[in-house]
């Protein structure tokens, strides 16, 4: 029996169930989820988002992204998530959490003046020293799961050609510092001030090198000002450069997967 989700499943009967006090009043999917189907749930009670699992692999990583969330909220500057999981009647876990108003700051970062898109890189940078320093001995064990086996899997199970330079670099210079691992434009929120307020997405979250962190920030396009203050906060730049080629590796290698099988996903972040 499939422990994922797809497109086909009653998905709209599953959120209703889940919600059987609430009032569902609009249901609207979420093109831009590459691991998950995401789907925004407005109720007469407030906005949730719902995380379906596109695949076997995924399904086990929003088991990890639940606890990592619940585990980080309330040990940094910024909100995370509280994240409820759900399995449905064939045992098949799915995540929600209440929505936070505001925006993306992939959203809004060509559209923000100089000293507000500095901000934001200050704050990114803050976040990452404040998420590295959490002391992890009360963690739940998959808050413990290492980055680079993480991306070991992930590489092994969607690409078509491994990356194991890649591999063999994040390995060596793996640390025991707890990680987001996908901190991207996309995973930032923003308040109605476009102020930076909160982080999602903690799925490839564990154990690893902070450094791998400040090398996804700058993996994808932003504005060289918003790049330059941020790496300013850091200091290994080669060991950062080279984390990004890396990254720039993974993310074609599961593009080209995405691509192959869920051509319904918008993949203009890249």
């Amino acid at each position: 029996m499939a422990n994922f989700f797809t497109p086909d499943d009653p998905l709209n009967q599953i959120i209703a169930r889940t919600f059987p006090e609430k009032k569902i009043i609009k249901t609207q999917h979420i093109l831009t989820g590459w691991t998950n189907i995401v789907i925004e749930v407005t109720t007469d009670v407030g906005a949730y988002f719902f995380r379906f699992p596109r695949n076997p692999f995924w399904s086990k990583m929003i088991v990890k992204d639940a606890a990592v969330c619940n585990f980080v909220d309330g040990k940094t500057s910024f909100y995370t998530p509280q994240m409820t999981l759900y399995y449905d009647e064939k045992n098949r876990p799915y995540s929600v959490h209440e929505k936070i108003e505001g925006y993306t700051l992939g959203d809004r970062i060509y559209h923000l003046s100089h000293t507000t898109l500095t901000n934001a890189a200050y704050d990114v940078a803050k976040f990452i020293k404040e998420l590295s320093n959490i002391n992890l001995s009360n963690a739940p064990e998959k808050a413990k799961y290492p980055l680079s086996k993480f991306l070991h899997e992930l590489d092994y199970e969607h690409y078509a050609k491994h990356i194991d330079d890649d591999h063999k670099f994040i390995k060596e210079t793996e640390m025991d510092n707890l990680v987001h691992g996908d901190l991207n434009l996309g995973n930032i929120l923003l308040d109605t001030n476009d102020k930076v307020i909160g982080i999602i997405d903690f799925c490839f979250a564990g154990t690893g090198n902070p450094n791998m962190d400040v090398a996804r920030m700058v993996s994808r396009p932003a504005p060289e000002e918003f790049e330059k203050t941020f790496l300013s906060c850091f200091d290994d730049l080669d060991e950062i450069e080279r984390m990004r080629k890396a990254w720039k590796n993974i993310d074609n290698g599961y593009a080209e997967h995405i691509r192959a099988n869920f051509p319904e996903i918008n993949l203009n972040q890249l």
